[in-house]
């Protein structure tokens, strides 16, 4: 044991919480959560985190930290006209999903064959809308924001995993500083909140099949990267399951899907949290130890996050979404000649585009790979 491995879970814990907890709390206020279904949120999704990284971390003697699914998290926020209800539905389903993925490698095999390209530009066109936001955030309140802005561009040259929860805590004690946090909140312990889920053809089509792609593309497939970049070999399969089965259990809790984590994931597996590889995986207790703490205190969490100034929530889940938007983009521009494609799917998810009670996530999927279908039958066709 040395002192590198608890601090290297405290900071990946510190720094995927922190980073995106109030994407987590705008994707409860979206589906109309009240403030108890949302303390269960935060407390639930946390549990779930800890029992995931003890079990797998112990279980395969890896470094296998789980994390909330950050685009997923966004999809819902940027939905509209689905209650709680429907999205604990939507989370229900999307976790049966990938406990099957896990169990039958033919699903894995099959979700691995969306080109990248378009699940990248749907997962853009999902994010695009928060990183908008938090530039208008300026207009707003310039005076709270273009502080915060001019410190996150210059920590993140030197720390980009800090840079978004420098601009938390250092926004929130500018806000009480200037007067703009009236009283802080007391401290509270966190309750679970059982929500009874609901199912819908619109819910099922437009938020838990889009939620089950862009955790699978995008965290799952990235975190299991993430693992094998750092010389390990990581049964697929069961990793998935078992983040499923456990997404499946505290769902009605409020409990967003979890998945392999990437940038947290990272912290935990490189030298810095310990130079032999066959112990970094002690830092997978540490980590599910600091979400547990979370996970009891989620309700001052909450709270404190209800008396921030609106801008300041805003401005921090932008740009706790700026990298992966970079990096969406960055995808889907990749192929030449792919861009028309994954450009449609980009464009129609960001429209918000609603038919038939489905979100655009879904309908920006379906008109990417059309477009993508028809391209390479014209790619096929023999010159005359």
């Amino acid at each position: 044991m040395r002192a590198s491995v608890p601090a290297s879970a405290f900071v990946a814990a510190i720094v995927g919480f922190g980073g995106t907890l109030a994407l987590i709390i705008a994707a409860a206020s979206a589906v109309g959560a009240d403030r108890a279904q949302t303390t269960s949120w935060v407390a639930a999704v946390c549990l779930a985190m800890a029992v995931e990284t003890a079990w797998l971390s112990w279980r395969y003697r890896m470094p296998i930290v789980t994390a909330w699914s950050t685009p997923g998290a966004a999809l819902v926020a940027a939905s509209v006209g689905f209650s709680v209800e429907e999205a604990i539905g939507a989370f229900i389903v999307a976790a049966i999903l990938l406990v099957a993925t896990g169990l039958f490698g033919p699903l894995t095999r099959l979700i691995s064959r969306i080109p990248a390209s378009i699940a990248s530009g749907m997962l853009a066109g999902i994010v695009v809308t928060f990183v908008m936001a938090a530039a208008r955030s300026v207009q707003a309140d310039a005076a709270l924001v273009l502080p915060l802005l001019a410190g996150f561009f210059v920590v993140r040259l030197f720390s980009p995993a800090l840079s978004v929860l420098l601009v938390l805590v250092g926004g929130a004690l500018l806000a009480w500083f200037t007067g703009r946090v009236p009283e802080l909140p007391a401290l509270e312990i966190s309750t679970l909140t059982w929500i009874a889920p609901s199912f819908s053809p619109a819910s099922v089509i437009g938020l838990a099949i889009p939620l089950y792609l862009v955790t699978m593309a995008s965290q799952n497939l990235s975190g299991l990267a993430v693992l094998r970049a750092s010389g390990y070999q990581p049964p697929a399969g069961p990793l998935i399951a078992v983040t499923g089965g456990v997404s499946l259990l505290t769902a009605p809790f409020g409990a967003i899907t979890t998945n392999l984590a990437a940038i947290s994931a990272a912290i935990c597996t490189g030298p810095d949290a310990h130079p032999d590889p066959d112990k970094r995986w002690l830092t997978g207790p540490f980590y599910a130890l600091t979400y547990l703490v979370f996970a009891l205190f989620g309700a001052s969490l909450v709270a404190l996050f209800a008396v921030l100034p609106p801008s300041l929530i805003v401005l921090v889940a932008g740009l706790g979404l700026l990298a992966p938007l970079a990096n969406a983009l960055s995808i889907a521009m990749t192929d030449p000649g792919d861009r028309i494609a994954a450009t449609v799917a980009f464009a129609v998810t960001a429209s918000g585009l609603t038919l038939g009670g489905i979100g655009a996530a879904f309908w920006g999927l379906v008109a990417g790979l059309i477009v993508l279908a028809l391209d390479r039958m014209k790619m096929r066709q023999p010159k005359q």
